[in-house]
């Protein structure tokens, strides 16, 4: 893949085209009034109850929250006066966000947190922006199988630039779809954050991992996949390269998950057969999610990525795909069990799930 054309918004964010063969991007000069960005707009705490980091992003209230189709700031804006994307068209643009949660490049080290009763740091990370298509009421699903792979290498390029930056700990490519999950913006989009922690889902996986090799020598991850392709009940789609199936215990009442049949700690250990396996094998699940019920099924896309280190050395990627709705009707509210003490009940079997899958 070639690398992507570079442009700045007004404000002095980057922003990166990613381009289908013979397509040229045209962008022009951003032309909107934005104010200023501050160095550094959010801040980290410690739980020490839990361990865990939170950021504080209180700027993130002013973002913008579900405008009409026609004012959307991610569709392309010809005129510089409009739009995230100031061009009159894109394939897969990617940026920084305007709202980040977390912000500032320069080299950063989490603070002592032993003997303070209140642990602050700033929060810096890098949080990115990308449009999958230009096209409002698209969907990934519904890309071409070559767009489809256009956007998985602007992923593989993100991740490539933020774990080679200073700071950064763990690179997060995820997507919300649907108002049911939550988004603010309808736009067929995702986002890329580079977070300055290991997150903690990311931390207990790892840990998991680590007993699990002191205890028997294995990988935790790829004795999970070796084990449910064994078993067969729960797989959904599996080739040469990929397999995809509901997870034996699975949380969420529509949860899939992708592995790689080889061990890679993320996109930029996958080779270009891989690369292509891996959009074709996101696009058939997510395809099959829309099948499922009469509309479209809100969903939360996760890549897992792990560094080459020894700390992260166990981590295996592989994507995790969750879904809210429990029925053509019904959403699954997380309430006291889940939110207060993250012990999941689940209302449907996996078995049945993964048969529904196959079926769509």
């Amino acid at each position: 893949m070639t690398e992507p054309m570079r442009w700045e918004l007004a404000d002095g964010r980057e922003q990166l085209f990613f381009s289908l063969p013979g397509h040229t991007p045209a962008p022009v000069a951003d032309r909107r009034p934005l104010p200023p960005r501050g160095r550094q707009q959010s801040q980290l705490r410690f739980d020490h109850q839990t361990g865990q980091w939170v950021v504080i992003a209180a700027l993130r209230q002013d973002r913008t929250y579900l405008p009409a189709a026609d004012q959307c700031p991610l569709c392309p804006g010809p005129s510089g006066l409009t739009s995230e994307v100031p061009a009159p068209d894109y394939d897969v643009v990617v940026f920084e966000n305007r709202f980040p949660s977390l912000s500032g490049d320069s080299l950063f080290a989490l603070p002592d947190i032993t003997g303070v009763d209140f642990v602050s740091a700033p929060g810096s990370g890098r949080c990115e922006v990308i449009c999958f298509s230009s096209d409002h009421n698209g969907a990934f699903a519904q890309l071409p199988l070559p767009h489809a792979r256009l956007v998985v290498s602007a992923w593989r390029h993100r991740t490539a630039d933020l774990l080679g930056r200073n700071g950064i700990q763990q690179v997060f490519c995820f997507e919300n779809r649907g108002e049911e999950i939550g988004v603010t913006l309808n736009h067929p989009h995702g986002q890329i954050y580079g977070y300055p922690y290991l997150t903690p889902r990311t931390d207990q996986m790892l840990r998991a991992a680590a007993g699990h090799r002191n205890r028997h020598g294995t990988n935790l991850f790829a004795n999970l996949l070796a084990r449910e392709l064994s078993d067969g009940a729960r797989i959904i789609a599996h080739t040469d390269l990929f397999t995809a199936f509901v997870p034996f215990a699975a949380r969420w009442p529509v949860e899939v998950h992708i592995y790689p049949n080889r061990f890679v700690h993320n996109l930029t250990e996958l080779d270009d057969v891989e690369l292509d396996a891996f959009a074709e094998m996101y696009r058939d699940v997510l395809q099959r999610f829309d099948r499922m019920y009469p509309t479209a099924l809100p969903y939360i896309s996760a890549l897992h990525q792990y560094r080459d280190n020894a700390e992260q050395r166990d981590g295996y990627f592989h994507v995790e795909l969750m879904s809210v709705r429990r029925s053509a009707t019904k959403l699954k509210y997380l309430a006291g069990s889940e939110s207060a003490m993250d012990a999941f009940i689940s209302d449907v079997t996996p078995e049945g799930v993964a048969a529904r899958l196959r079926e769509v």
